[in-house]
């Protein structure tokens, strides 16, 4: 846990971490990960929003009733129940370190990193495995010791014992740290790192990208237009791919449209305020500074994805662009009329990025990335899909027309 004083620590390296969890710890994993026991009521287990089969993110479909739809969020154990925020990939998520703080020579103030969760309310895999056993729209546990009653009851505790000891069936500490232990080995396996896409290929040397995918990659890294890598690290010169994670591990306040299809944002007082929330918690100074910010997500695998940003409001990685590319120019499509940050308090909307390109445009001004650049990024992102997932990606919308998306 953070101190009150943060500790400012050496930026982290990803191709320095190392992984060698027990296999026999990775099957135990393995098999707590898919059991639906875990749930209350039963039914619900962890791959049930982090599906194998979808990269280790949701399916949107899963448990729906006839006539239901989701709001873009994961449905919990209940149903009706849906997950506040989008459950994210775990794929490539052993490489998320700790929570940190770095000072690069030329900052005024330090910088935040690492941490699961959107809000870095976690920080580490093993640690992060209590939050959906007990979120009641997620896995619905009412407390740790009720999670022991529970598990207890339907054998599950019984699993652990020959590798835990006998505490595990009195101590709901030890139940947790038992879980966590386990399931971080599975995350931690190389089945979830597999870096198997045609983008992997392409700078291992093995293959190329198409002259769009090329355009989109330029775009990407390009400070004045995409300006997507300043968060999502390429490198694309390297030939380790953890070096290209798409992500910084950092956090950042974009103001992405509020939700209103979530049930908490019937309440026009709510807002999900990500970081500064646990700042408060682990009694950071000034923890205001942080509100509205969220976890720079990384971006492997993102073109199968089903809804977008933290909080599922987007529906496309065609609307992710157009968000980017006119949020500032055309502020009311995204938050009606008053064109004002709609899903962050007004106190806090100064924490808002409204200086790093594309962001930085003013309403009315020429936007930074045409529609073919727009398509060209896609495109790119489209790369980063792993072998396995390639056909689940949606049909290739190059040529067609701009996406219409209208006022709130």
């Amino acid at each position: 846990m953070i101190a009150a004083t943060p500790q400012v620590a050496q930026r982290y390296d990803p191709t320095q971490a190392r992984f060698s969890p027990d296999p026999q710890l990775v099957a135990l994993g393995r098999q707590l990960f898919h059991d639906t026991r875990l749930s209350q009521p039963q039914g619900t287990s962890c791959a049930s929003c982090h599906d194998p089969a979808r990269a280790f993110g949701p399916d949107l479909r899963r448990g729906l009733r006839h006539g239901e739809t989701s709001p873009g969020t994961a449905r919990g154990s209940r149903a009706g129940q849906f997950g506040q925020r989008a459950a994210p990939s775990l794929m490539y998520a052993r490489y998320v370190p700790r929570r940190y703080f770095y000072q690069d020579d030329d900052a005024l103030v330090p910088s935040f990193f690492g941490g699961l969760m959107a809000d870095a309310g976690s920080d580490s895999l093993a640690e992060q495995v209590s939050a959906p056993l007990l979120n009641p729209r997620e896995m619905n546990n009412r407390s740790a010791a009720d999670l022991l009653a529970h598990l207890r009851r339907n054998g599950v505790v019984q699993m652990l014992v020959p590798r835990f000891g006998e505490k595990v069936k009195s101590d709901p500490q030890k139940l947790f740290e038992a879980l966590g232990a386990s399931l971080q080995a599975y995350l931690q396996s190389d089945e979830l790192s597999p870096f198997t896409s045609k983008f992997d290929r392409f700078i291992r040397g093995q293959g190329m990208l198409d002259a769009a995918e090329l355009r989109g990659l330029a775009l990407f890294k390009n400070p004045d237009k995409g300006n997507c890598a300043s968060c999502h690290a390429v490198s694309e010169t390297a030939s380790r791919p953890e070096r290209s994670l798409f992500t910084d591990f950092g956090y950042e306040a974009l103001a992405a449209p509020r939700n209103k299809r979530l049930t908490e944002n019937r309440n026009p007082r709510h807002f999900d305020h990500g970081l500064c929330q646990t700042a408060r918690k682990l009694q950071w100074p000034e923890p205001e500074q942080w509100c509205g910010y969220v976890r720079t997500p990384g971006l492997r695998n993102v073109a199968i994805r089903q809804s977008f940003m933290h909080n599922g409001a987007l529906n496309s990685l065609r609307e992710v662009m157009e968000f980017y590319n006119t949020r500032g120019t055309d502020p009311a499509r995204w938050f009606g009329k008053g064109g004002s940050f709609d899903d962050i308090a007004p106190e806090f909307h100064d924490n808002v990025n409204v200086n790093s390109p594309p962001l930085n445009r003013k309403p009315g001004s020429p936007e930074a990335l045409t529609d073919a650049e727009m398509e060209d990024l896609v495109a790119f992102l489209r790369t980063l899909t792993d072998e396995r997932y390639v056909a689940l990606m949606p049909p290739d919308v190059r040529g067609q027309p701009k996406a219409i998306r209208k006022a709130r």
